[in-house]
């Protein structure tokens, strides 16, 4: 059975660097949850602290209910796939997915038999005598997702495992993760720097920055409802547009900004008279006249299929990023013309700026 996974105000300092900082959530058992965040943000560094690779030098990690405190990695009930994903090219495919066992003195029969069966979970029956150099890009990114589930580990901690495949190959392996994932019941913790990858693969998500946790949450409820700016740029193309809070009232703000009062829904800690952003979706600006009124100049149209992206910048200066959908794209303004956006004030948010 999956178990969870509990971190309470855990930190990490190399030296006098902070890594990680204060960081508490809790992973749901059969959970397929992320952290996502910029290189450098603390997110390995979190995995590898999970994993035992790395002891806390704040705080509590508990796996089942049980404080991790001490336990090397093979004492865990974790097992982790790095970015690199260091299978034996002189072992034969089930060898491979069979090593963990082997040092654990289970018998070849065993081996053979357990590798049979992890061989047709990840859909690559009749490939077990092959080497792993005879396999595409993404059958070894399976073998090595069987190789680890092979030990039958409670938790499985990936780093990035995707990041090297191209993508159309990594749109393919979300799909197929995520999958195997509700196939096997295994609690997943992914690290990721890609939005669209977290977005499209979890049950929730945590965001990290320069070592702090920003939100959790489930991808829409990020998406839609950031916490901090950081999220609100982070996850996903937003336009932010700066001012002042001008009035707060029935769970929305007026923000007086370079191009006149904008209203959004409010969001945490604001006050009157506080410097804030509105942010809103590329895919809320519409035809002007639903409530917030933004011109704006194009300076170029990104074609990307079913819609287009227009990109320019706002009377005040502020960046322009908007959605034409393709039935629309005879109607959308043309390069180096203006335009007039509206948005509704229940699809932009204000943040405070800090």
């Amino acid at each position: 059975m999956s178990r969870s996974v509990e971190l309470h105000d855990v930190g990490m300092s190399f030296g006098a660097t902070r890594a990680v900082r204060d960081v508490s959530f809790t992973v749901e058992g059969g959970e397929f949850f992320s952290i996502l965040g910029p290189s450098g943000c603390g997110k390995t560094t979190l995995l590898r602290m999970i994993a035992g690779f790395l002891e806390p030098t704040e705080g509590r990690i508990l796996i089942g209910g049980r404080d991790m405190a001490g336990l090397a990695p093979n004492q865990r009930p974790t097992a982790m796939i790095f970015q690199t994903l260091a299978l034996f090219p002189l072992m034969s495919v089930w060898e491979n997915i069979a090593f963990g066992l082997e040092a654990r003195g289970a018998s070849r029969a065993e081996r053979r038999r357990k590798a049979a069966e992890l061989l047709k979970l990840i859909a690559l029956e009749g490939y077990g005598d092959r080497k792993p150099g005879e396999l595409s890009g993404g059958q070894r990114q399976r073998v090595a997702i069987a190789r680890a589930l092979a030990v039958e580990p409670q938790v499985l901690l990936l780093d990035e495992p995707l990041s090297a495949l191209d993508l159309k190959l990594r749109q393919h392996m979300r799909a197929e993760l995520r999958a195997l994932q509700k196939r096997t019941g295994v609690t997943f913790i992914y690290i990721t720097h890609d939005q669209s990858e977290a977005l499209a693969m979890s049950d929730r998500i945590a965001v990290m920055s320069a070592g702090v946790l920003q939100q959790v949450g489930a991808p829409r409820d990020l998406y839609d409802n950031p916490q901090t700016p950081f999220v609100a740029n982070f996850v996903g193309e937003t336009n932010a547009v700066p001012g002042k809070v001008a009035e707060l009232a029935d769970g929305f703000a007026v923000v007086e900004t370079g191009m006149g009062r904008l209203r959004g829904r409010a969001g945490p800690g604001l006050g009157v008279g506080q410097d804030a952003t509105l942010y809103v979706r590329p895919e809320a600006l519409g035809a002007a006249g639903a409530g917030n009124r933004l011109t704006a100049t194009v300076e170029r149209i990104d074609f990307e299929g079913a819609f287009a992206l227009a990109h320019g910048h706002f009377d005040d200066g502020a960046a322009l990023v908007a959605a034409i959908p393709g039935t629309e794209l005879e109607n959308a303004p043309g390069i180096g013309g203006r335009a007039a956006f509206g948005f509704s004030p229940e699809r932009a948010v204000v943040l405070p700026d800090g």
